[in-house]
């Protein structure tokens, strides 16, 4: 069953990618049959299906590294046969020499793999086929070239809207975890309690690292986008949004973990932890209108959280004139966090 389960990917491409990709491959073949008049032109359509990637840039990356690969191979092959023949010695030799090169010069996968196979294939076939170096490499180039226009001409795709949800998304776990510690402020809280509210700051780290994989996705997606223009604005806010949230990430776990360490049952009597309780339901409701979707709201989702106010409730820092000395350690490393974090979020500097 794992065997199984390895060979079946997590999600489906999208259908209109697997409709360009067979466009691609079938101009490239068409092209290749009434310009070049040759019956099979295989290696136009392996280059178009290998060049249409889920972003333009990506297939421009994706078609030069493939047409390096052929003509780095195609030349080692013709030079080692006017040397040393075709022999299957000179065919093992040439595998060797061409992963060697890849090595040296640090290619990519994809290039350093399909030299020594072009090289194979030019020694191998192009002994009884006249003029088989050259036309592999104009087939290749050609597929190259179909792919990229068509993966650029048929609605290139951006990849925005799943970045903006993974960044929406942090901010929304980052608002929760506060009104957990909040809460935990208010009531008494067990152990096992405690260890959950931890738990929960600690899974913010590798949902931070999703999300800026998801923008990082998304920039790669708008290079070379005709439709790039008109989304780099709400690209570069969510990237400012995620530099404020990386930040919040840090100062959200060290609350968490000063009070998983300094928990006392005598914590909710303390009227300064109450008050630092409200600060932090202030910071949860002031970060959701930050991280608010930048959209019309038409296009809003229907179903988003509706925001009650529009301004925000962190109005004015919360001062400490006396901290209760039982509780000090845990009081003031909350200030020093929460301080931090109302930086972030409404810009203050006390």
């Amino acid at each position: 069953m794992r065997l199984i389960a390895s060979l079946r990917a997590s999600s489906r491409s999208p259908l209109l990618q697997v409709l360009k990709t067979s466009v691609a491959a079938i101009l490239a073949w068409l092209i290749c049959v009434i310009a070049l008049n040759q019956p099979l032109p295989i290696f136009a359509a392996i280059a178009a299906l290998l060049v249409v990637q889920p972003s333009v840039n990506q297939s421009l990356a994706k078609g030069v590294e493939r047409s390096v690969g052929v003509i780095f191979g195609v030349l080692l092959a013709y030079g080692s046969s006017l040397l040393f023949g075709h022999s299957s010695w000179t065919v093992l030799g040439i595998i060797v020499v061409s992963l060697l090169i890849a090595w040296a010069l640090r290619l990519s996968p994809g290039s350093a793999n399909q030299i020594p196979i072009s090289a194979m294939l030019v020694l191998a076939i192009g002994v009884q086929t006249p003029g088989y170096a050259v036309n592999r490499i104009i087939e290749t180039v050609i597929g190259a070239i179909v792919g990229l226009l068509v993966n650029a001409a048929i609605v290139p795709p951006v990849l925005l809207t799943p970045a903006h949800a993974a960044v929406a998304e942090l901010a929304t776990s980052i608002a929760a975890t506060l009104r957990s510690l909040a809460g935990s402020l208010r009531s008494p809280r067990t152990p096992s309690e405690l260890t959950t509210v931890l738990s929960d700051a600690r899974r913010l780290r590798p949902q931070r690292d999703s999300a800026a994989e998801a923008l990082t996705r998304a920039e790669e997606s708008l290079m070379l986008n005709p439709r790039g223009g008109r989304h780099r604005a709400v690209l570069e806010r969510d990237r400012e949004l995620l530099a404020s949230l990386t930040i919040l990430v840090t100062r959200v776990l060290g609350m968490a973990r000063a009070l998983h360490d300094r928990y006392d049952p005598d914590l909710h009597d303390d009227p300064v932890v109450a008050s630092i309780a409200v600060e932090l339901d202030r910071a949860a409701h002031d970060l959701l209108l930050m991280a608010r979707d930048p959209r019309p709201a038409a296009e809003v989702r229907e179903d988003a959280d509706p925001i009650t106010a529009e301004l925000p409730a962190l109005t004015a820092p919360l001062v400490i004139t006396r901290p209760d000395a039982q509780h000090w350690i845990l009081v003031g490393s909350l200030m020093e966090d929460l301080r931090r974090v109302r930086e972030e979020i409404i810009g203050g500097t006390d």
